[in-house]
């Protein structure tokens, strides 16, 4: 009897995780209109389906990919420091390498992207936005869409197509060489966070790694761009 509840359980959370992931897709591509807003509540879809199959797989707190208690004897996991720091490289050559082809348009354009839930004029405010929207991306993206995800598909099925609807989420309207080229490196970002997410099984740890390349990119542009 025990098995067979199991087995109903897992049952209800592929089709949970399948239609939470396909909610999340189409508003994803909304932004193949950039003045849409739907796309931003994927984010909200992502965090909800999150917690729903956990209650529903009955998921117990060591098990999770979200956890506190775990921190330090994930980022001893080989390779998780490496990945979890290398999303600061990635920010600054972002920039550079954007910078020198474009020019100060592909700034300009980030930080307009950016500006619509960013507050750059309020250290403060800006603080506590960039950790709340990492930490929201994180448990919708890596958490739910990836690590729920990986139950039904392969890894890199799972990392490739979430990258991909999470790098659609952030299109912005612009020059399209630029537009490319910043949806472009969010993809390559949401690709390391994945990595991060496989090697620790713990979406704090990517998301620490989100809000330090975050900081680190916001910092750079604020100070030398």
């Amino acid at each position: 009897m025990k098995n067979q509840q199991v087995i109903e359980n897992n049952k209800k959370s592929v089709v949970l995780t399948i239609t939470g992931v396909a909610i999340m897709i189409l508003l994803a591509v909304t932004k193949v209109v950039p003045s849409s807003k739907m796309a931003g509540y994927s984010v909200f879809v992502g965090i909800a389906f999150f917690f729903i199959t956990e209650v529903v797989d009955r998921v117990k707190n060591f098990e999770s990919g979200l956890r506190f208690n775990t921190i330090g004897e994930d980022l001893k996991k080989p390779g998780v420091i490496v990945w979890a720091f290398l999303p600061i490289v990635s920010g600054i050559a972002t920039l550079v390498v954007g910078n020198l082809i474009f020019g100060g348009e592909f700034v300009a354009h980030v930080m307009g992207r950016a500006g619509s839930i960013l507050s750059f004029d309020k250290a403060v405010l800006l603080t506590g936005q960039v950790i709340i929207a990492a930490f929201g991306e994180e448990i919708a993206y890596r958490g739910f869409f990836l690590g729920k995800g990986m139950k039904v598909f392969p890894f890199w099925i799972c990392a490739v197509v979430s990258s991909l609807t999470f790098a659609a989420g952030h299109i912005a309207a612009g020059n399209i060489g630029i537009v490319v080229y910043d949806v472009a490196t969010v993809f390559i970002d949401s690709l390391i966070f994945s990595v991060i997410y496989h090697k620790s099984g713990n979406c704090v740890i990517s998301t620490f790694s989100h809000i330090l390349g975050n900081v680190i990119s916001i910092v750079v542009v604020l100070v030398f761009f």
